[in-house]
């Protein structure tokens, strides 16, 4: 008795949420009838085993990105497109497969399957595609962009929360520690006097191209060697915080006959850029940094500036060498140095603490602000 007739099918997919499936995929049980670079039905290419149409993947994905797949699926076929990639678990010789045109975690396992187990592997996928979690099906609307930005984000220059990644220490092979790092630098900066409010952390994978050797057992190190290039990937810890319960925004405004603002600032320990000294009647003190110092000192928060001129001087990564990368002192001093010999007007935005007092009304600019109004949502009665 002769073997059954197989045909090239896919066995199952790399992809762990089934409800994000949908019908332009490649699903479990798609039995590949052809290949071509574009819809037209005469170009298709037949598809009779694996290793043959593993090949000419190859072949066609070094010409183009996207590619057709012809599908059949129950009683009808469909045209796919697709994109075409590497297998990651073909060591000695490279081989090829599919992967969804809009979703590389999606990635098709093929193999020969006789019709029988093609017909199973369909019944499966229909039965995830028809349950309840999939819901209606989506389609993509335009969005204006621009005009939601201009109009409903307080500062177009403000991102309202900040970041600060943390790379692991060279010594560092579990991600515990790079966590206790994290806490521990947002603990002392608000034991410091700056109004941060925490957000949330996670994860984060950087790759590098650093040549290191660390020793023991690698967790959140992975090294991969290429010739001489050593390629690492880090993972690292990103915490995400608010830079003050708002940020008020102020201006500078210098008179004729003035050669300074009359701002003095210093760095923290843990990166931040705050107000010192501010001189009588400049004009720091005219844009209410006086009255703000004064009631900072009071309460034993630091006048902390989030961003001069729209740009952001908090400090954004602590490097495996345990560096804290921040702002340059020295550009901060050439930025007010410049606009005073030009007598330009600057515009800092300050961290603001609970209860601070708002200088001139100024418009703070918060995570608040971007609640709906009130009465938008009213809570149903328990």
């Amino acid at each position: 008795m002769g073997s059954a007739q197989t045909v090239v099918c896919v066995k199952r997919v790399k992809q762990d949420e089934p409800e994000e499936w949908d019908e332009s995929m490649p699903l479990p049980g798609d039995i590949i009838e052809g290949f071509a670079e574009n819809d037209a039905d005469e170009l298709f290419q037949p598809a009779k085993a694996k290793s043959e149409l593993s090949s000419q993947l190859g072949k066609i994905g070094q010409k183009v990105k996207t590619i057709w797949v012809k599908v059949r699926r129950g009683d009808g076929t469909h045209k796919l497109r697709v994109r075409v990639v590497s297998e990651k678990s073909s060591m000695l010789q490279r081989k090829y497969t599919i992967t969804a045109a809009r979703d590389d975690r999606h990635v098709a396992v093929l193999g020969d399957l006789t019709l029988e187990q093609c017909t199973t592997l369909q019944e499966m996928s229909r039965r995830v595609m028809n349950v309840d979690f999939r819901g209606f099906n989506r389609k993509e609307v335009k969005y204006d962009w621009k005009r939601k930005v201009g109009t409903y984000l307080p500062d177009q220059g403000s991102t309202v929360v900040s970041s600060i990644l943390f790379l692991p220490f060279q010594c560092e092979y579990y991600i515990e520690a790079t966590v206790s790092r994290c806490m521990a630098w947002f603990t002392a900066a608000i034991s410091s006097g700056a109004p941060l409010v925490f957000v949330n952390i996670q994860t984060e994978q950087i790759v590098t191209s650093e040549k290191m050797n660390p020793t023991g057992k690698e967790i959140c190190r992975g090294k991969q060697q290429n010739h001489t290039t050593a390629v690492e990937l880090v993972q690292g810890i990103r915490l995400w915080f608010l830079p003050g319960v708002e940020e008020v925004p102020l201006e500078m405004i210098p008179e004729p006959g003035e050669a300074r603002f009359g701002m003095d600032i210093k760095r923290t320990a843990e990166g931040f850029i705050c107000v010192n000294s501010v001189t009588k009647g400049s004009a720091a003190d005219r844009a209410g940094l006086q009255q703000l110092l004064e009631e900072a000192n009071a309460k034993k928060h630091l006048l902390v500036i989030s961003r001069l001129e729209g740009k952001s001087l908090m400090p954004s990564c602590v490097g495996s060498n345990g560096l804290i990368y921040c702002c340059d002192h020295n550009e901060i001093r050439d930025t007010l140095t410049s606009a005073i010999d030009q007598m330009e007007i600057v515009q800092l935005h300050i961290m603001a603490w609970p209860n601070q007092t708002r200088p001139h009304a100024s418009k703070a600019i918060s995570a608040a602000t971007l609640r709906p109004p009130n009465g938008y949502y009213h809570s149903p009665p328990l």
